[in-house]
């Protein structure tokens, strides 16, 4: 999801709580607060050598432990305030993929990215993903698109691109 898309629909519902599921049935807990805001420009070179920028919103979340027991959820409304007041100081790039990095005592610290959205009741929820770890050069280092079994011409071609010798930097 795009930083504007996520101000559009926050700028929708700004009458209900700002809810959080980090995974299935999962829920940062209403104790969260809006920790800080990154502007990211990132600029990579993956492993087939290829180049590739872009950038991204990381909108951090942390419990407070001195909160433990509250039960009500930020609004959105003081969520967009926060945001706002961010976008003053710092200009965002609308088009900029938005994510949110969390962790909790059971969850490593991820940058998660926004799956989908409901409304359920009056709770505006955010249902964050892990974004999985890929290769960007399958083509170039000869790596299957999808493999269902891992045979041993598969595992020798992808030992093969990864030697000294092979396709990949």
């Amino acid at each position: 999801m795009k930083t504007q898309e996520l101000f559009n629909v926050l700028e929708q519902n700004k009458d209900k709580s700002l809810v959080f599921e980090y995974a299935p049935n999962k829920w940062v807990g209403a104790n969260y607060h809006i920790t800080e805001v990154k502007h990211v420009a990132i600029e990579s070179v993956d492993c087939g050598a290829q180049t590739d920028t872009w950038k991204e919103t990381i909108i951090q979340l942390w419990e407070s432990p001195l909160e433990k027991g509250k039960t009500e959820y930020m609004s959105v409304y003081k969520a967009m305030a926060i945001l706002k007041k961010v976008g003053k100081m710092k200009a965002y790039n609308l088009d900029a993929e938005v994510k949110f990095e969390y962790s909790n005592a059971t969850f490593n610290t991820a940058q998660l990215f926004v799956n989908d959205f409901e409304i359920r009741d009056n709770d505006f929820i955010v249902k964050l993903a892990i974004e999985k770890t890929d290769c960007k050069a399958k083509s170039v280092c000869g790596v299957p698109e999808k493999i269902v079994n891992v045979s041993e011409k598969i595992v020798e071609k992808v030992e093969a691109c990864c030697s000294p010798e092979g396709n990949c930097c």
